[in-house]
């Protein structure tokens, strides 16, 4: 399954290079969270401080709330969790209690 989702990032342009800086080193405990959880490809991309995340996971493996409870369970990758909380913002359109926001598809061109 592919999945788009949006947060934004704190308007402040040493932040916003920290933020890109820190995501050329992610921790390979994140990165074997997010393998563990089903995810099997992710990237991340930025305009002016909006983001994008497309997630292709596993369908059989895959579920926000499972990679939620493994990220309960996960000391370190709360720790990642909370200091790119310093970073980051919720979109304007964000749910309660939320973090990284599912878009909504609307258009692709190509098979289905």
């Amino acid at each position: 399954m592919r999945y788009c989702l949006a947060l934004d990032l704190v308007e402040d342009d040493a932040s916003i290079a920290e933020y890109e800086r820190r995501h050329r080193e992610v921790w390979p405990v994140v990165e074997s969270h997010l393998r563990g959880c089903g995810v099997e490809s992710l990237e991340i991309f930025r305009l002016g401080s909006r983001l994008v995340m497309v997630m292709e996971t596993d369908d059989d493996r895959f579920s926000f709330d499972a990679m939620a409870a493994a990220e309960r369970n996960n000391p370190a990758v709360q720790r990642w969790e909370a200091e790119m909380w310093r970073y980051q913002r919720p979109t304007p359109w964000t749910e309660e209690n939320n973090k990284w926001q599912p878009m909504t598809p609307i258009y692709r061109l190509g098979a289905a």
